[in-house]
């Protein structure tokens, strides 16, 4: 195998408790992504032994908003006891505040100078944190047609450029495939140019957000032009399982996600 495979323990087994879940997918050797850690029994996910390849990284304020600056670095020093309890090894932020499903908590359809410059500092005073604490923060692009509308510089085109600028090893980008063929498409361009800066990969199909093969998205063929050029680090599902939230339909689509990148 010529990448680490990681699964999103939000979106698959949904009839598990979160804790089955995570041994379900490490025990199928995955390793496991987690979105919002709080309230959850840290100690219990770490004791079974799943190696967690990323976590949110804040929950609050928006790298964007020079008022709201502060909250995201505020609010990610609290997660960082966490990540590293669970040995993570990325802290996903996003261009904006999400609420709840995603959607923008205050939706804007342009992006301005101001936010462009707010966003790059906001990065670089993440970069000193997570140097600090030996963790990396992965800006993730979203995209605004389906799932996050009224969100500013989320394309890949943008979060490549503001991740290029601060040139820094603890600030990488999560690249999400799912969101960039939405937005933009020509996937194996995109990751030709984005390779230097990649922290991980997360990948769904197109439409639907299921498992590799429900799709339009040749996923062999992303595959074969990550490994021709190189990238070993981590691929990561990020979707639903076509067939429902079943333990059965789960492992299905896990299957498929593994022969997808079986390269």
């Amino acid at each position: 195998m010529s990448f680490r495979l990681a699964v999103c323990a939000e979106m698959v087994y949904g009839e598990l408790p979160l804790i089955e879940r995570v041994r379900r997918i490490s025990g199928q050797d995955f390793e496991v992504e987690l979105w919002d850690t709080r309230g959850q029994d840290v100690a219990a996910l770490a004791a079974t032994g799943a190696r967690f390849s990323s976590m949110s990284g804040y929950f609050g304020g928006s790298l964007i908003d020079p008022e709201g600056a502060d909250e995201v670095l505020a609010s990610a020093e609290k997660l960082i006891p966490t990540a590293l309890e669970l040995g993570v090894e990325r802290m996903v932020v996003h261009p904006a505040e999400l609420g709840e499903g995603g959607k923008a908590v205050r939706p804007l359809h342009r992006s301005t100078g101001g936010m462009w410059l707010t966003g790059l500092r906001t990065l670089e005073r993440l970069a000193v944190l997570g140097e600090k604490h030996d963790v990396t923060f992965a800006l993730e692009n979203l995209n605004t047609v389906v799932d996050h509308p009224g969100i500013p510089l989320a394309r890949a085109k943008d979060t490549l450029a503001l991740v290029s600028a601060v040139d820094h090893p603890n600030v990488k980008m999560m690249l999400d495939l799912y969101h960039a063929q939405i937005g933009e498409g020509n996937l194996i361009e995109l990751v030709g140019a984005a390779l230097p800066w990649i922290g991980e990969i997360q990948v769904a199909d197109v439409p639907g957000r299921f498992e590799p093969g429900t799709g339009e998205i040749n996923y062999r063929a992303v595959a074969s032009a990550l490994k021709d050029a190189g990238y070993s680090g981590v691929v990561g599902l990020e979707a639903g399982a076509s067939g429902g939230q079943g333990a059965e339909a789960g492992d299905t689509a896990l299957a498929a996600f593994r022969s997808a990148f079986d390269v």
